[in-house]
């Protein structure tokens, strides 16, 4: 794969940040205190300093309900193609040694 021709998938923080907040109408304080976190932590999510965890894609779930977007398992999914990508980048297959034939 050609990365330089590709674009990197987007880190799920911006979509609940451009998408997600504005349509609810919401502020990151607003959305925190209905997701339970601190504003310090959704606001690190936002800004992609910080990932989707596992709790947290249960946290959207049951906030925004799978109908709306919530659905746990796609949040995750996006968190792990835009890392995966990151680790893409920086990945040098030449310091893995293959693993021996099966005998």
């Amino acid at each position: 794969m050609n990365k330089s021709r590709q674009h990197s998938p987007p880190h799920p923080g911006s979509t609940l940040r451009d998408d997600v907040l504005p349509a609810l109408g919401l502020t990151v304080t607003q959305a925190a205190g209905q997701l339970g976190v601190t504003r310090v932590t959704l606001s690190r999510v936002l800004n992609g300093r910080a990932g989707i965890s596992p709790e947290m894609a249960l946290r959207l779930e049951a906030w925004l309900g799978t109908e709306r977007g919530g659905d746990a398992q796609h949040w995750l999914a996006e968190q792990i193609n835009y890392d995966l990508w990151q680790a893409k980048l920086k990945f040098e297959p030449k310091h893995v040694k293959p693993a021996p034939a099966a005998q």
